[in-house]
């Protein structure tokens, strides 16, 4: 028999009909610390960062990080080589718990990212759904699974507005949008947007198909977050290399979900879930 958490009845409503929801205090002080030092130091080593030169919204292995200033912005891919703390933020009761009730057990870890924004005077944030153009028209009705969500863990204290706060538009998940501009035109300031504020150690789960984004940041402290995305078994991850190079440093559920399945790849492997899948998920935290 599992244990592990479930929505409330508000959190359940919440999530139905804004389309997220902010948890309070997941990571402690301590832990908030140990994170942000981590990110600061991936600056000294390769790894997957955006580059100019490569297709839009891919990443390249950078054999070199362009900026060592820790107070400079980042956007850092497959965290989970760096450091085993980012291998047990996979499967975080507090956390994975409740993407599991929204979910279903049936799911992959598809993508792990480290992003520092730093203040800026011409930096007017952005606003997007995740998956890209191919999954933007693509939603499922309030009684479904979610295809795909996230956990944005804040590193940083975001106490008021105006400051890089992620920006949500509730509801939007949930039906076209924006109906009656282009999504070019959407911006942090569209009505509707609203800035959510935090603090360090709180994390904000939603789904693909919520409109989001940073807000602008002229003159706050820089802003560093940790994103953790989810989705159902058969779709592909993103950050699939993962499983390789970190499969023996994790539990089983842990490997299952990067995608480890027990036995190498076949066709079908991927639509039709082991028999255990259940209980490795439901109770593998060992």
């Amino acid at each position: 028999m599992t244990n592990m958490m479930k929505l409330t009845e508000q959190q359940r409503v919440h999530w139905a009909t804004d389309g997220y929801l902010h948890l309070k205090n997941v990571l402690t002080p301590e832990e908030v610390e140990a994170f942000s030092q981590e990110v600061d130091s991936m600056r000294q080593v390769p790894g997957w960062e955006p580059s100019p030169e490569g297709p839009r919204g891919h990443y390249t292995w950078m054999d070199h990080t362009p900026d060592l200033d820790t107070t400079g912005n980042m956007d850092r891919r497959e965290l989970l080589p760096y450091h085993s703390s980012f291998i047990d933020l996979v499967d975080r009761p507090n956390v994975f718990d409740l993407i599991v009730d929204i979910m279903g057990p049936y799911l992959l870890l598809s993508m792990t990212q480290a992003i520092v924004r730093t203040p800026s005077e011409t930096f007017g944030g952005y606003i997007h759904t995740d998956g890209g153009e191919a999954l933007r028209r693509i939603r499922v009705t309030e009684t479904s699974r979610p295809l795909a969500m996230k956990a944005m863990y804040l590193l940083t204290d975001m106490n008021e507005t105006g400051i890089g706060n992620f920006t949500v538009f509730p509801g939007s998940h949930m039906r076209p949008f924006p109906e009656d501009a282009s999504p070019a035109t959407l911006n942090p300031k569209t009505p509707g947007a609203v800035q959510l504020c935090g603090s360090a150690g709180d994390c904000i789960i939603f789904p693909h198909s919520l409109w989001h984004g940073p807000s602008p940041n002229p003159n706050g402290e820089a802003r560093k977050t940790l994103l953790y995305n989810y989705c159902q078994l058969f779709v592909r991850a993103y950050d699939f290399e993962t499983v390789a190079s970190v499969k023996d440093r994790c539990t089983p559920r842990q490997r299952r979900l990067m995608g480890d399945l027990g036995h190498p790849f076949r066709p079908g492997s991927y639509t039709y879930a082991p028999e255990d899948q259940v209980e490795v998920i439901m109770n593998g935290a060992g």
